[in-house]
């Protein structure tokens, strides 16, 4: 695989193959984040393809600093957070129905114990301030160093610091309660 800089560089000249390869290389990377957000595959996809597009719109002006799937997270947040936007003025779907049909299509004990749990972590997951939710996915579920994080969401890394404090504090209190009941 070729590097970024090349590849910005063949795609400004119109290659069409650098292109593919620039979406191959950072395609599965925006999907799993964009998952992460809205858990619905379809809408994840979609998200994912706005983020290219939009990148690609803005190519000419685009200038190469090293760190570009930074700015595609960058660009996928924001998507996200728009889709949050419009999430929330719509109702809430009936988490009860969705729980039945899972344990009726896994024949198996223990992949179902799996599901259980990831739908545990994502509620939890989201029941945290949208602030805290973001660094919590770029850091444990994209692997990012907290400087990055504090590049992408443009904030200073102590304020990065603080978030993720919070957001460990409050997410094992959830927890601990879910385990509760």
């Amino acid at each position: 695989m070729q590097g970024d800089f090349s590849l910005i560089r063949k795609m400004k000249q119109g290659d069409e193959m650098a292109f593919d390869q620039f979406v191959r290389k950072y395609y599965e990377k925006i999907l799993l984040y964009c998952f992460y957000h809205c858990t619905d595959r379809e809408e994840a996809q979609d998200l994912t393809q706005e983020t290219f597009v939009r990148f690609f719109t803005k190519l000419a002006v685009y200038h190469y600093r090293g760190k570009t799937l930074n700015y595609l997270y960058t660009i996928a947040r924001n998507l996200c957070q728009d889709y949050y936007k419009k999430k929330r003025e719509q109702a809430m779907p009936d988490t009860e129905g969705m729980a039945e049909g899972l344990s009726e299509s896994f024949s198996e004990w223990h992949q179902m114990e799996a599901v259980l749990d990831k739908m545990v972590i994502e509620q939890a997951l989201g029941q945290l301030p949208e602030k805290l939710r973001e660094i919590v996915i770029l850091y444990y579920f994209k692997g990012l160093k907290l400087t990055e994080i504090s590049d992408i969401l443009q904030i200073g890394l102590p304020l990065v610091k603080y978030r993720m404090k919070q957001a460990r504090g409050r997410l094992a209190e959830l927890l601990r309660r879910e385990g509760e009941e």
